[in-house]
Parts: C-alpha cells; sequence; structure tokens
C-alpha cells in the first residue's frame, strides 16, 4: 500500500509490523453522520425496490483464496514455533494435559493451532465489530435506528426488535429491518409462497456456500453453452453444483436458468 494510502486511512508503520488498526482520519459530526446514513438508507429503499438481492451480496467464495492459504501457513508455521518455545503458550499445555489415551491422538502442536484458531476467532470478531465504528464511531447503532422509521423490505415500524443487517461486509454501515424483513433477505423470499424451485435452491446453496453465477454457468456448461473458466476446478465445481440443484428441485437446467432470469440471480 502507498504511503498516501496508509496515512489517509490511519494505518501506521512500524519496523516490527505490528497491526494497527485502520481509524478514520477525517471523522464525521453526529450531524453529518446522520445525514449520511439517511441518504445511505434512501439508496437502498431505491435499488431494492427492483431488486432485493442488493441487500444481501457476499463476495466469490474463492475471492480471498490466496490470502486465507497464507494466514492459514502462517497459523500452522506460528503454532509449531509456540508449542516448542518457552512461554504461556508452553505452560498452558503442561497446566492442562490430556488423558493419557487422548494424548496419543493430539499432538501439541494442532492443541496450539486450535488454541490459535480459536484466538483468531475472538479476534477477527472485534475486528469487524470495530468496523461498524469507522465511519460512525461509537454510536453507530443508535444512528442506524435515528435514520429510519420503516423496514425498506416489509415497510413495517421499526420497533425494538428490530436487527441491523450488512447488505456488503465492506465497511459499509448496517441497515434496520424489522426481524420478518432480515428474515426475507437471508432467505431472499425462497420459503414464502408457492415457489418450490426457490427452496430447494436456496438451501442447496446455503447448505455448500455456492454462488448464483456458478450456478448459472454450471447450468450453461450441462446444456452446450460453456462460457470461459477461471480454472478446470472451478467448471467442474459448477457443473456439480448445478447437477445437484436440479435434482433437489427436480427440474431441468433450463427451468433453473428461467428461475434465476425471473429472480435477476447470478447475472
Amino acid at each position: 500500500m502507498q504511503k498516501w494510502a496508509r496515512h489517509l486511512y490511519g494505518i501506521v508503520e512500524s519496523t516490527s509490523m505490528a497491526y494497527k488498526r485502520p481509524t478514520n482520519r477525517t471523522p464525521l459530526s453526529s450531524a453529518e453522520k446522520l445525514n449520511l446514513l439517511k441518504d445511505y438508507m434512501q439508496h437502498y429503499r431505491q435499488l431494492a425496490a427492483s431488486d432485493s438481492t442488493v441487500l444481501n451480496r457476499k463476495v466469490p467464495r474463492g475471492a480471498f483464496g490466496d490470502l486465507l492459504d497464507r494466514l492459514g501457513e502462517m497459523l500452522l508455521t506460528e503454532s509449531m514455533k509456540l508449542t516448542e518455545a518457552t512461554g504461556p503458550v508452553r505452560t498452558f499445555l503442561d497446566a492442562n494435559p490430556l488423558p493419557p489415551a487422548m494424548a496419543e491422538r493430539l499432538p501439541d502442536y494442532f492443541r496450539v493451532f486450535c488454541l490459535a484458531l480459536n484466538s483468531l476467532k475472538q479476534w477477527v470478531a472485534a475486528e469487524q465489530s470495530a468496523t461498524d465504528r469507522y465511519l460512525l464511531g461509537g454510536a453507530a447503532r443508535g444512528l442506524c435506528r435515528q435514520a429510519a422509521e420503516t423496514c425498506l423490505v416489509t415497510g413495517a415500524a421499526l420497533g425494538q426488535n428490530s436487527e441491523l443487517h450488512h447488505p456488503v461486509r465492506d465497511g459499509r454501515p448496517p441497515i434496520l429491518l424489522t426481524k420478518k424483513g432480515h428474515a426475507l433477505i437471508e432467505d431472499q423470499l425462497a420459503s414464502i409462497g408457492d415457489d418450490p424451485i426457490g427452496r430447494a435452491l436456496w438451501a442447496l446453496k446455503r447448505e455448500g456456500n455456492h454462488s448464483w453465477l456458478q450456478l448459472r454457468r454450471g447450468c450453461l456448461d450441462w446444456l452446450g453453452r460453456p462460457v470461459p473458466w477461471p480454472s478446470k476446478a472451478s467448471a467442474a465445481g459448477a457443473r456439480g453444483f448445478a447437477k445437484k440443484a436440479a435434482t433437489a428441485a427436480d427440474v431441468g437446467y433450463e427451468q433453473i436458468l428461467e428461475w434465476m432470469d425471473n429472480k435477476r440471480l447470478g447475472l
């Protein structure tokens, strides 16, 4: 990252490469924050009127594959180092020995790896929570409640039991929805009305964490209308997803594509 960008986002360089949480160097006043949120809500209200999927966009599963591989490799390497080094981790292992039979099957480096994963999970939760405060500060949740009076999905009044939902996890603020509105967005209306294809496909998509684009490309492949693929593995994965989808919904590939076209999914 260029130095000007590091300065803009509040990322401080250090010789030890210690992590520094990004901070907003151009904070807004309370009035500016509220106006920004109201404009943000109106933006999504207009978009969602014609396409509800804009309220639940996920980055493709493999987009951060290389980064996650490097993080995994680092976790394994550091776990090995911590296992052998004198320090709090080694002391913790010694103070919490495994039962004899289990000790034969759970090596110390794997125990440290598991402990590191749990620590990482807690760190991620804290850092993700901090992203909501980047623009809005510590009063983020309260401001989100002030910015809207009705749910932009159901139109119902927003009460105390409403829930905050992120349309995209890229730093943009959450949107306040009713519990019903939030459930509809998460299921994308699949469980509402007579839509057996939708119910089958949404359940399968959630189970395997697939994308609609992957399903669309897989169906096109089976129909002899292939599109360029980044790799043979991704093409095979999409065909496998499409085959499972056709079986689960008990329809053909053309019908799946027609259903997706009507829902404007995977375009």
